[in-house]
C-alpha cells in the first residue's frame, strides 16, 4: 500500500512565528514579545508531533487538500502546474517562502480516476508555471517540511460546493489512487472549525462533536450532520474532513486527536491517522 500518512491540520498564519513577533508587542527590553504563540501553544506541540509522524513516514508526494484555492461551485480543481511556490507576504512576512515540485504523475491519474467514476474534478495550470500556494497549504507545511527537502512533492487540490457525498466519494477515488501509485503517498486536510466561537459559543458543540465522531470512527455521523447546524457551524474544515475521511474508507484508520483549542474565536484541530502497514 502507498497511502503512508493522513492528518487534521488549521490554517492560521498567527502560529507562524515570523508572523506572531510581529502582532506581539515589543517587550521593555527591546524584544519582541510572542504573546500570542504563546496561547497557541498547544497547537504548535501538536503540529510538531504531527510533523515527526510526517517524517517516519517517509512520503514522496503530499496531496493537500484546501479551502483557500479556487473553489468552484460544481467540481473540484487539481493543481496541474510544474511548481508550487509560495510566500507570506500578505501577512507581513516576505522571508517565509515555500517551493515544492508538483506530481503530476499523480495528478494525471487522479483526474483518469475521477473521470471514470463520474466525479467532476477540472485540471488547473492557468496557463502558467508556478502553482502559489494558500495560507491553506503553507501554515501547515510551515510545520511538516522536511529539514533537508528529499524530493518531496506537493500535490494540491481544492474542494468544492458540492454536496457531502460528492467530497466522500472524491475522498474514496483519492485514496484508491494513492493505495494503487508507485509512490508513498500522503493526504493532508486543511481547514479550521468554528470561526464564531466569540460570537457564538454554541458552535463549538458542533467542533467537540466532530472531534468525538473522529475519534469514535462515526463516519455516518460525519456525513450527516443537520444541515442548519452545519450552516451555522460558520467553519472551512468540514468538506477537506470529508474528503480525507473518502480516501481512508476501507482502511483501519484510527484517529489520534492531538490537539484542539480556540484561544482567539477559531477552532484549531490537529489530528493524525494510524494507518495500517503505513
Amino acid at each position: 500500500m502507498s497511502l503512508n500518512f493522513a492528518g487534521l491540520s488549521p490554517h492560521p498564519p498567527i502560529i507562524i512565528p515570523e508572523i506572531a513577533r510581529l502582532q506581539s508587542p515589543e517587550r521593555s527590553d527591546g524584544g519582541q514579545g510572542n504573546e500570542d504563540l504563546i496561547k497557541v501553544a498547544d497547537t504548535t506541540v501538536a503540529l510538531r508531533k504531527l510533523a515527526h509522524t510526517f517524517r517516519e513516514a517517509e512520503i514522496d508526494t503530499l496531496i493537500v487538500i484546501t479551502p483557500h484555492g479556487l473553489v468552484f461551485p460544481d467540481k473540484f480543481s487539481i493543481s496541474t502546474m510544474r511548481k508550487n511556490f509560495g510566500t507570506m507576504a500578505r501577512f507581513d512576512a516576505p522571508n517565509v517562502t515555500l517551493e515544492y515540485d508538483n506530481d503530476l504523475d499523480l495528478a494525471a491519474e487522479i483526474l483518469k480516476a475521477s473521470d471514470e467514476s463520474g466525479v467532476p474534478v477540472v485540471p488547473y495550470d492557468n496557463n502558467g508555471e508556478f502553482y502559489e500556494l494558500d495560507h491553506g497549504i503553507m501554515v501547515p507545511l510551515y510545520y511538516l517540511r522536511r529539514e533537508q527537502e528529499t524530493g518531496l512533492k506537493i500535490l494540491p487540490i481544492t474542494y468544492s460546493d458540492l454536496d457531502r457525498t460528492q467530497h466522500f466519494v472524491f475522498g474514496q477515488t483519492l485514496g484508491e489512487v494513492a493505495r494503487n501509485y508507485s509512490g508513498r503517498v500522503g493526504i493532508l486536510a486543511s481547514g479550521d472549525l468554528s470561526h464564531q466561537l466569540i460570537q457564538n459559543p454554541e458552535t463549538k458543540k458542533m467542533d467537540e462533536k466532530l472531534i468525538t465522531d473522529l475519534k469514535e470512527s462515526n463516519i455516518q455521523n460525519i456525513l450527516y450532520y443537520d444541515e442548519e447546524m452545519v450552516e451555522n457551524w460558520s467553519e472551512c474544515g468540514y468538506r477537506s474532513v470529508l474528503i480525507l475521511l473518502g480516501a481512508l474508507d476501507g482502511l483501519d484508520a484510527k484517529a489520534e486527536i492531538l490537539s484542539y483549542e480556540g484561544p482567539f474565536g477559531v477552532g484549531y484541530l490537529v489530528a493524525n491517522y494510524s494507518l495500517p502497514f503505513g
